[in-house]
């Protein structure tokens, strides 16, 4: 699916870092942020990124660049357990990728944004920010404390020329969810086809999985002078999901 440019965004002059930036919806966030003129920093650990760096080292999130005018919180990761057979190091290691380091990030570069007067930082959450699954106790408890950081972020910002929001996909079709569909498929038996339209969409309302491009898109307009009263708002772009 081709998504169409809509949104007028000039970052022109700005920087923007985009954690987890070298696949999926972090790569297509860097892609469109850098058509728009900004100077973009992608942050991964893949070796593919401009900045190597594990976030869930503070010493390397310390070793980033702070001068930066858009934030985008992308990276994270995925460990499906029921509770009792979770390993709590894993726990432990989600909520510091998912977390401490947009914190730690918000921290680093909240100063240079408060001088300049313009600042956007956009979390990406997700449904699971908003509502919960099972199995997935890491992922959703670090969904919803990114939406508090958000929050908060957004009301000390108020006022600085500083917003902060969470954007909430449902799934999208990234290398993290086609091994999702693939354990998925081998797990019940059942063709990778099934998995999506069975367990995948069952609760959305639009039977589609999203694409890493309507997501930057929504980023984008977040960067745009329409969206400068949008602030701690966590907007759902998932199907209808959590309509039900």
């Amino acid at each position: 699916m081709t998504t169409t440019r809509v949104v007028a965004l000039d970052l022109s002059g700005r920087t923007a870092m985009v954690t987890g930036g070298a696949s999926g919806i972090g790569r297509a966030c860097a892609e469109r942020l850098a058509e728009a003129g900004a100077e973009v920093l992608v942050v991964d650990v893949d070796e593919a990124a401009a900045y190597r760096a594990d976030l869930s080292d503070p010493s390397a999130i310390d070793a980033l660049p702070a001068n930066v005018d858009v934030l985008v919180n992308n990276a994270g990761l995925q460990f499906v357990a029921p509770l009792p057979e979770f390993p709590p190091e894993r726990f432990t290691h989600i909520q510091r990728v998912m977390v401490e380091a947009p914190f730690r990030l918000a921290r680093r570069v909240l100063p240079h944004m408060y001088e300049r007067g313009w600042g956007r930082i956009v979390n990406i959450s997700s449904v699971h920010g908003l509502i919960a699954s099972p199995y997935k106790s890491a992922y959703v408890t670090a969904k919803h404390g990114l939406e508090g950081l958000s929050k908060t972020i957004a009301l000390e910002g108020a006022g600085r020329g500083v917003t902060s929001n969470c954007v909430n996909p449902a799934f999208v079709r990234t290398p993290l969810v086609d091994k999702q569909i693939a354990d998925q498929a081998a797990a019940h038996n059942i063709e990778e086809s099934e998995v999506i339209e069975k367990i995948m969409l069952e609760r959305t309302a639009i039977k589609r999985l999203i694409t890493p491009e309507e997501v930057a898109e929504l980023v984008a307009y977040l960067c745009t002078p329409a969206a400068e009263l949008i602030t701690g708002a966590s907007i759902a772009l998932d199907g209808g999901w959590t309509a039900h």
